[in-house]
């Protein structure tokens, strides 16, 4: 098994991705939502540069150019903008960025959100978190972690987590399964959270879940105790997401040959899915203003759970998907 690096600066260069006009939509409407939220919560503080002392430790450092999809001067902006992005284990700093990013992870309901948060920046040694290098605002525009279900069986977020996925759960042949992996097979699942801006460059996606699965497979051997160690021997993982799906799915009337029956979100997801040994969909309270494009779908939750041993498929099939893209 390859051994962790010593965490310096890697810089890795890519080439721009051109982005569909839909894809743009999608993304043009979730990250509005995040400005709004953002722009709406004064207690935000301005964060010190991601590369000052006390701040946390840079993973590596990313060069990718993306394309602007709006300007107001398109004479003088040539529509491509150059960012440095940044992995970095979590830190207390990163609290309000993250919250942000999970403020809907259990759709509308009430829950220990900042409880959760405070877990995700507590562990260190497995989970990233992604910046702008030297951006005033130390803001987080992507977050992969797992938490393991036993570890943290007796937090009230945990047990919040658990109560939610039970009772959205209405499909009878996975409830069993489900209650499995939440009970007596708690101790080898993880709760695999990935959330991230909707236009975040997606060369940056199979580095972000190398860098998350690289981590926990180190950690099985390098915590200080085999009862850590363990905490990362995951068999199961799950994981909570949202799509889009099409309102006429179940019955297949009003749809056109060209319509998807579901629109993932995180394209990502569609692997998941496709790898998933069992899944379920359910509805949603909070609804994202919806495009012309989206104007026949619905979001909706959906949570899968993805044998370990499936990863190395995963990783694979996500860089060969960003490649072709």
């Amino acid at each position: 098994m390859p051994r962790k690096p010593v965490r310096h600066r890697r810089l890795m260069k890519y080439q721009p991705l051109t982005f569909s006009p839909f894809a743009r939509q999608v993304a043009r409407v979730a990250s509005s939502c995040m400005s709004n939220r953002q722009m709406h919560r004064p207690d935000l503080p301005k964060k010190s540069q991601p590369n000052s002392a006390g701040n946390g430790s840079r993973k590596n450092t990313l060069k990718v150019k993306n394309e602007h999809s709006e300007s107001s001067d398109e004479e003088e902006f040539d529509g491509t903008v150059q960012a440095d992005f940044a992995f970095f284990d979590p830190k207390p700093d990163d609290f309000h960025g993250v919250k942000t990013l999970l403020q809907t992870y259990l759709d509308d309901i009430e829950w220990d959100l900042s409880g959760f948060v405070d877990l995700i920046l507590e562990q260190t040694t497995v989970g990233t978190v992604v910046k702008i290098e030297d951006d005033e605002d130390n803001g987080i525009f992507a977050l992969a972690t797992a938490l393991n279900l036993g570890r943290y069986k007796d937090h009230k977020c945990f047990m919040e987590v658990k109560e939610f996925l039970v009772k959205v759960s209405q499909e009878k042949d996975v409830i069993d399964d489900l209650r499995s992996l939440l009970g007596k097979e708690a101790e080898s699942v993880g709760l695999l959270v990935s959330q991230r801006v909707m236009n975040l460059p997606p060369q940056l996606w199979p580095p972000l879940y190398d860098a998350l699965f690289d981590e926990v497979s180190w950690a099985t051997e390098d915590e200080p105790t085999e009862e850590l160690c363990n905490f990362f021997r995951f068999k199961f993982y799950i994981i909570v997401s949202k799509v889009y799906k099409h309102k006429n799915a179940h019955q297949k009337k009003g749809m056109s040959t060209s319509d998807e029956e579901i629109i993932y979100i995180k394209p990502e997801d569609e692997i998941f899915h496709e790898l998933s040994s069992w899944s379920f969909e359910f509805s949603l309270h909070t609804q994202q203003l919806a495009t012309h494009e989206l104007r026949d779908y619905q979001q909706m939750g959906l949570v899968m759970a993805v044998k370990a041993d499936k990863i190395p498929a995963f990783r694979q099939q996500l860089k060969s998907f960003v490649e072709r893209s």
